[in-house]
This record gives C-alpha cells, sequence and structure tokens, in this order.
C-alpha cells in the first residue's frame, strides 16, 4: 500500500477544516433525518447511515464547487 497519497488512511488534507467538517457532518445528519451519536462516535451507527452521512456530504461540497466554478 502506497502511505505518499495525500489524505489516505483518513488523514485530513487540511488538518485545519477538521472542525468545520465535524461540525458539517453533524449538519448534514440532522438535515437528513439521521440521529448522530452526541458523544462523537459513529462506530455503532448503521453503514446505511454514515453512508447516507457522507455521501450527502460529497454532494453539497461538489454542488458548492460547481457554483463557485459558474461564479454564483
Amino acid at each position: 500500500m502506497n502511505n505518499n497519497i495525500v489524505g489516505g488512511k483518513n488523514q485530513k488534507v487540511v488538518p485545519e477544516a477538521k472542525k468545520g467538517l465535524n461540525q458539517f457532518k453533524y449538519e448534514v445528519a440532522n438535515e437528513i433525518g439521521v440521529n448522530a451519536p452526541e458523544s462523537g462516535y459513529w462506530g455503532n451507527m448503521t453503514s446505511k447511515e454514515c453512508g447516507s452521512v457522507g455521501g450527502y456530504m460529497v454532494k453539497k461540497m461538489v454542488e458548492a464547487y460547481e457554483r463557485n466554478l459558474a461564479g454564483k
């Protein structure tokens, strides 16, 4: 396995963004009706729930990037 890949092993490409990404994760979970764990430990959540949150996060980030590219 190549450990030189940027962002590999769930490491943040921009470590300073960790707090903001975590907050975004909880906002998205709330938006889509997933009961996010208050403890911060997501290991007891189902794969479907976590996948829904992650997938929607990516969708929203892509939309924001596309708006930025379009100059809006």
